[in-house]
């Protein structure tokens, strides 16, 4: 029984089809483009793409997006699920002042990480921890989950395309080219690139501290999104990085709904 798994982000729709809905499942396909490309998919992509038995995606870009992308699905007559974002799902507490409010995506990667966490203390005989969960993408989003699943809160912040358009259309003359992270840079490209990634990384260290004097213990803290692995050098905090925690979300709350 395939499973579709779709995340629908602002700049992208990455895809994945997997061989049954659960998390030990075995990745079969997956794939990548962008926005602009999504009613192609139907003719290149998913051409020879077998049907798969279910789909349950996430989308942030809006009811057009998603419109779009059920379009493409009509060849195989299916209709996906998208998960839309609750007081509880799959072990996590939605601790938002409005909980429909909050971002599908934030949601469920922050189930997937917390089942990642769960997991790892099984396996490893050690307690479940506190979390900072990081998505570096077209915008920059941190949370904090307490040990026993509780979204306390996150932060969001511009990624480091809009960092660099905000200052390029604020600030005469400035049109560089993306440079180097240093510590001290001498150059106005290695201080655009230094300055986005030490607001982020800034940022990921003070929910880190935050939520280690609210909890009294050391979190655990995982990276995901496209350019986390441009991160990832840079972080004096321990993190680990994820390929893709909406997948792995989109598998754990499939497995829960069974």
């Amino acid at each position: 029984m395939s499973f579709l798994t779709l995340d629908v982000g602002n700049t992208r729709l990455k895809w994945a089809l997997y061989d049954s809905a659960s998390p030990d499942a075995n990745l079969l396909q997956h794939g990548a483009v962008f926005l602009e490309n999504i009613d192609r998919l139907a003719e290149d992509d998913w051409k020879t793409l077998p049907k798969p038995a279910q789909a349950l995606g996430c989308v942030v870009a809006g009811e057009a997006i998603r419109r779009r992308v059920e379009e493409q699905m009509d060849m195989w007559d299916l209709v996906p699920s998208w998960v839309v974002p609750s007081n509880f799902e799959a072990g996590v507490h939605n601790g938002y002042d409005h909980p429909t409010r909050l971002g599908a995506d934030r949601w469920v990667a922050m189930i997937g990480a917390y089942a990642r966490m769960k997991r790892l203390a099984v396996e490893q005989h050690t307690p479940l921890r506190p979390m900072v969960v990081v998505m570096v993408g077209t915008a920059v989003t941190v949370e904090a989950i307490s040990q026993d699943g509780h979204f306390m809160g996150g932060l969001i912040l511009p990624g480091h395309g809009i960092m660099l358009r905000a200052l390029e259309s604020g600030t005469a003359g400035l049109r560089v080219p993306t440079g180097e992270v240093t510590p001290f840079p001498t150059n106005t490209s290695d201080a655009l690139t230094s300055g986005g990634t030490y607001a982020i990384a800034g940022a990921v260290e003070r929910m880190a501290q935050h939520l280690r004097a609210h909890t009294h213990q050391e979190p655990l803290c995982l990276m995901t999104g496209g350019a986390a692995w441009k991160m990832a050098p840079s972080m004096t905090t321990p993190i680990e990085l994820v390929e893709s925690l909406i997948f792995e979300g989109l598998l754990e709350i499939a497995l829960q709904r069974t």
